[in-house]
């Protein structure tokens, strides 16, 4: 009896391991569709469209590189709950289009699982809630200690960064963070 229990504990361990696994990714896709909802009424309306009823932040951009099919709505502010559901615009930075830097910033394994396939060259596409649309280059890539970032927040340029924590395939966090730097190319309505 007890060479039964064990490997039907370990079975059930296991299967409670994988569900919560899934569980996370299954709540970060979720949570796209909801928010590409808010985003795309907050676009059509021109409101700020929360994207359920208890949230604390609303979507405020959606960035896409179409070469390797990704795409995420942005949220505004990086609190935990809001990069939980997808990056976060950080507050002390401009709004994707103005000049300066606009910062966004999300999980290495859900919602910026995509930067480790984005190429110097890419094109990387920035829709704001109010329906203005930019396109950025990225020009390039780094790894840095998470308080030394390398970002100028007094630049006069139109910059983009997109960071996340490195490596990519960790599983535990560290103080290393990876900043994809853009330039802006082109703007439109």
């Amino acid at each position: 009896m007890p060479r039964l229990i064990s490997p039907l504990a370990l079975a059930l361990i296991g299967v409670l391991l994988f569900g919560d696994g899934a569980y996370i990714h299954a709540k970060a896709w979720l949570a796209q569709l909801l928010l590409e909802r808010a985003f795309d009424r907050s676009v059509a309306t021109g409101e700020m469209i929360r994207p359920w009823s208890w949230a604390d932040t609303w979507p405020v951009a959606r960035i896409e590189v179409r070469r390797i099919g990704a795409s995420a709505i942005v949220l505004e502010g990086t609190s935990g709950q809001a990069l939980a559901f997808g990056p976060g615009h950080i507050h002390q930075t401009v709004d994707a289009g103005e000049r300066g830097i606009a910062v966004y910033a999300a999980h290495r394994d859900t919602h910026f699982r995509f930067l480790r396939n984005v190429a110097i060259g890419d094109v990387i596409e920035v829709t704001r809630s109010d329906g203005k649309y930019f396109r950025y280059r990225a020009d390039s890539s780094a790894v840095v200690r998470f308080d030394e970032s390398g970002i100028d927040p007094a630049t006069q340029n139109f910059e983009l960064v997109l960071a996340t924590c490195w490596p990519f395939d960790a599983v535990t966090s560290g103080p290393e963070r990876y900043v994809l730097h853009a330039t802006l190319i082109t703007t439109g309505e």
